[in-house]
Parts: structure tokens; sequence; C-alpha cells
């Protein structure tokens, strides 16, 4: 990726955080959303973005579906407060690499504790 893409990713995840926790008055919306990471295509037409959601399974979809329907109000607004010639049309994805980081950790935990306990016996 160049250098020029990695500042377009960086720019918008930054502008997205500040535009939903500020100016997004939807209930649906629960008051811990990260945006964990942007992905911009190379024509700037979409922009890919990774989002971790504190909650329920259910909470999670809601919140989703939410940003979703929101895209267009976001793509004005990131017009707005960016000059780029293209400004990418955003499309919000679960980023659930947290909770597997979480599970794998968990299972780390299980697996030593395990090995402790044989090693006493």
């Amino acid at each position: 990726m160049s250098r020029r893409m990695e500042r377009v990713n960086v720019l918008v995840r930054q502008k997205l955080s500040e535009i939903i926790s500020r100016d997004m008055k939807d209930p649906r919306l629960t008051p811990v959303i990260t945006i964990t990471r942007v992905e911009v295509s190379s024509d700037l037409g979409r922009a890919k973005v990774f989002t971790s959601i504190m909650g329920s399974p259910e909470e999670r979809i809601s919140v989703i579906n939410a940003l979703n329907s929101a895209s267009g109000f976001l793509r004005r607004e990131l017009r707005d407060q960016i000059s780029l010639r293209n400004i990418p049309h955003p499309i919000f994805v679960a980023d659930d690499s947290l909770v597997k980081a979480e599970r794998l950790i968990q299972i780390i935990h299980d697996v030593r504790a395990k090995d402790v306990s044989q090693e006493s016996t």
C-alpha cells in the first residue's frame, strides 16, 4: 500500500470517528463504537470501515445497520471536512478481531492452567 493511501485511510478513520461521536443522534448507536481501521479502495470509490462495538451480537448488528443506513450522511460530512477529489462511500463491517483475540487469550490461559495442574499432580 502506498504512503498516500495509508494517509487517506488514517484521515478517513479519524474524521468518521469524529462525525459519529459528535454529529450522529441515532438511538441505535451505543456509546462505545470504535473504528479500528479503514481500507479505502485505490480509486477512492469505497471505504471499508472496520468497526468494533461493545455489546451483544444483536446490538452489534443494529449498530452496523444504523451506520450503513447513515452512510450518505457520513459521506456528505466527509466531503465537507476532507479535500479529496473523490470522497469514498463508507461501508461498515463488524471487526471481530478483538473478540477473537479475547477468546484466544482465554484458551491460552486454560491450557496453561491445565499444564500447571498436571505438573502439581
